[in-house]
Order: C-alpha cells, then sequence, then structure tokens
C-alpha cells in the first residue's frame, strides 16, 4: 500500500508520543476500535521502537509507522521493527534516498510552497504541512490549491478537534495528523474508553 491508500483509510492520523511501552499495545486497540487504524508511533521517546513493535506484534489491524523521523538511519530502524509508513515534519535529499532505498511509504513534510516545488520535482504528491496552524493553516492551504493543484496535504501541528473539520473540507487536505485522540491525561490514567470515544468522533468527521 503506498501512502495515499494508506491516509485514506482514515480522515484522522494520531500522532502518538508513547512514554511507556507498555501502553502501546492497549492504547492502539483502543483508537484501532474507535475507527482510526493509521498510527504515527513518534521517535520521540526510548520507547518508541519498542512500543511500535508491539503494536505491530500484537495490534494486526491497525497500520502503525514512524513520526518525526529526522535522520536516514531511522528509516531502516523502522522498517526492521515493522513500520508501514514514515513521516517527516520536513525533508532532506538523504531522508528521501534513504524512504526510496527502504522502500517505506513516506510522507515528508513542509512549510513553504518553495519545499513543496522541490518535492514535486522528486515525485513526492502528497505532503505533510508542519507545523500546519503556524504555517497558515486553512488559509495557507486554500491559497495553494491553485498554483498546486496536483498536491494533497495531511495537515499536522496544533489542529484540534474543534479545527480538524475545517482542514478536512479542503479538496486539498487528505487527512489531518493530531494527537487530540490521545490525550497525554488519558493515556497516562490509562482511560482507554475515552481514547475510544475521541477516536470514533475523530472517524466520523467528512472529507471533502
Amino acid at each position: 500500500m503506498d501512502i495515499a491508500g494508506i491516509v485514506a483509510l482514515a480522515p484522522v492520523i494520531p500522532v502518538l508520543t508513547i512514554e511507556q511501552a507498555a501502553d502501546a499495545v492497549p492504547l492502539a486497540r483502543a483508537l484501532v476500535k474507535g475507527g482510526l487504524r493509521v498510527l504515527e508511533i513518534t521517535l520521540r521517546t526510548p520507547a518508541a521502537l519498542e512500543a511500535l513493535a508491539a503494536v505491530v506484534d500484537q495490534v494486526p489491524e491497525a497500520i502503525a509507522g514512524v513520526g518525526t523521523v529526522l535522520a536516514a538511519r531511522q528509516f531502516e530502524q523502522a522498517r526492521r521493527a515493522g513500520a508501514r509508513f514514515a513521516v517527516s515534519p520536513g525533508c532532506t535529499p538523504s531522508l528521501a534516498a534513504a524512504a526510496r532505498s527502504t522502500g517505506l511509504p513516506y510522507l515528508p513534510g513542509v512549510q513553504t510552497v518553495s519545499e513543496a516545488m522541490a518535492l514535486v520535482d522528486q515525485g513526492f504528491k502528497l505532503l505533510k504541512l508542519f507545523p500546519a496552524d503556524a504555517a497558515g493553516g486553512i488559509t495557507w492551504l486554500r491559497a495553494v490549491a491553485a498554483p498546486l493543484q496536483e498536491l494533497r496535504f495531511c495537515p499536522t501541528g496544533g489542529v484540534t478537534a474543534d479545527t480538524a473539520s475545517g482542514y478536512l473540507a479542503l479538496a486539498n487536505v487528505a487527512c489531518v495528523g493530531g494527537s487530540w485522540v490521545a490525550p497525554r491525561d488519558a493515556v497516562g490514567g490509562r482511560d482507554w474508553a475515552m481514547v475510544e470515544r475521541l477516536a470514533a468522533t475523530a472517524a466520523a468527521l467528512k472529507r471533502r
């Protein structure tokens, strides 16, 4: 499955920063049960790769990938742990090359039109807008819709339960990424029922 097929599975991709690997499986099960199968586990904690491997092994219905990929070597680490895709907040030539060499579907990040055009030259047509809110959010996406009409975006960073529907109403938005579906207090308190409810609400959001 390519990156376009992966993001088509749900309107929201949970962006997960997992502190305790033991939380990964129940968290993933709650999100999947709520209707969000595509999970981005960020490489921001020492537990990230262990958490990813546990989800891949024990929650096969999830499509688990990695986020905050900043170095080329992380692609191979993620592939070995079972990642199905990778996401970066930006992109460099070495990251793009590593994505190709490992074969992992890749969602590179941009913040400007020039960055987006550079990635088009490399064959990327689906990009992460990050940090979406700070970069101009819905206003930015509307402004680039005509000149960058071949591109679609996954805005992430500052997207909330209240603003997600506005993003998803845009024709050039494939999905959004956000952490609100797995809030820190719910994960810390192991309130998986709350996570499932938040996921169900997010999964029901309509895309244009």
